[in-house]
């Protein structure tokens, strides 16, 4: 054996991810920036950076597609470090939410100054839902509350449900409202994917509930329970700052809300599970969910962006994902292609081909939007192989 091979696996990542944890505290960085200089267009140093600095640093520094070894996963998954990590963050997404809201009260704001720090708590907000995935997952107690407290802080608190119980059995199927269909605008897939999540996650928790013979009014309802924190925060920061906190705070979680809608719209377009017998189907594979191994965005995200192995084996933490050559791969990381999406022509250019390759060119074999279903059959070429 060589002296290479018998030395011990080693995250060469492992203190880079520090990043994911850091990150929530951006804002306050660009709030320090506007104290010193009063200018507005610091405010929207955040979203420069996430969209404009690292879709850049994706493509200058390209992918990582090597995987941990299988035999140091357990000692990877079992590390305190990784999942202290996570922790970190959450306190950090609420200091950010309620600094930034009072700074919007107080400072004298133009309103580019005011659209860049509420979309910029919100962009906080929608790394908090990542956090919130990442946690969700887990079954102890600690992990799903702190879940819960992160996607609490923009009103999120469905999601956990909605994303574990309703999204991963569906997912990659037409009963899927979290996943996107060939021809189906960004746009478009916002106006189904975010009432039905809510409706969704509640009809899950309320048979749940009902099981225990309880009514969904109850304490114990886990959508209540994140509902009632998200209450107390928006509410208890109203009264201090007057009426005007709450258009601020609606604002940023409505924006937090659409870059999970972007999320979830990248990782499964147009892709589809076959049927195995009458109204079910395959068990979901790293094929059905868009991957992507850009270095950056990942490390930004809990490599979230590796969602083939997630949907193919959901506990799976984070350090330990993996990559599958025979996962569809995104051209860039997910920043890059949030901004491609907003282009629908752009998006359809880029995506489209790929879905068809992926799919062997047989329709039979993908996720179809009904209202562009004509356009494709009408107009389709086969992909070759």
């Amino acid at each position: 054996m060589s002296t290479a091979a018998a030395l011990p696996w080693k995250d060469r990542k492992r203190y880079l991810w520090i990043i994911s944890a850091v990150l929530p505290a951006l804002p306050l960085l660009s709030l320090a920036l506007w104290s010193m200089t009063r200018n507005d267009l610091s405010l929207w140093l955040t979203l420069l950076v996430v969209y404009g600095v690292i879709p850049v640093l994706d493509l200058v520094l390209g992918e990582d597609r090597s995987n941990p070894p299988e035999e140091a996963v357990p000692a990877l998954e079992a590390d305190p470090w990784y999942r202290w990590l996570v922790y970190a963050a959450v306190p950090l997404v609420y200091l950010t939410v309620i600094v930034g809201t009072v700074f919007a009260m107080t400072a004298e704001l133009g309103l580019l100054g005011y659209l860049g720090l509420a979309l910029s708590v919100g962009w906080i907000g929608g790394a908090g839902i990542n956090i919130g995935h990442e946690l969700g997952h887990k079954k102890g107690l600690f992990d799903r509350t702190m879940a819960r407290l992160s996607l609490a802080a923009s009103g999120y608190g469905h999601f956990q449900i909605e994303h574990v119980r309703g999204h991963h059995r569906d997912v990659a199927t037409p009963e899927d409202s979290a996943s996107s269909r060939l021809g189906e605008s960004y746009y478009r897939f916002i106006t189904r994917e975010i009432p039905g999540g809510f409706s969704r996650a509640w009809r899950l928790e309320s048979e749940r509930l009902a099981r225990q013979g309880k009514g969904p009014w109850t304490p114990g309802n886990e959508i209540l329970q994140p509902a009632l924190v998200t209450v107390l925060l928006y509410g208890g920061l109203t009264l201090w700052l007057g009426w005007q906190a709450l258009p601020f705070l609606l604002l940023q979680a409505a924006f937090a809300y659409t870059l999970l809608s972007a999320a979830n719209y990248v990782e499964h377009y147009g892709l589809l599970r076959d049927k195995v017998g009458e109204g079910r189907y395959e068990r979901p594979q790293p094929r059905h969910s868009w991957n992507s191994n850009h270095i950056v965005s990942n490390l930004v995200l809990y490599q979230l962006e590796r969602h083939s192995d997630h949907h193919a084996h959901p506990t799976r933490s984070y350090q330990a994902l993996r990559h599958f050559e025979d996962a569809p791969q995104l051209p860039t990381g997910y920043f890059g292609m949030f901004l491609v999406a907003l282009f629908p022509p752009l998006w359809r250019r880029v995506m489209d081909p790929r879905v068809l390759a992926h799919a062997r060119g047989d329709l039979s074999r993908i996720n179809i939007d009904p209202a562009s279903a004509d356009r494709y059959q009408n107009g389709h070429r086969p992909v070759a192989a």
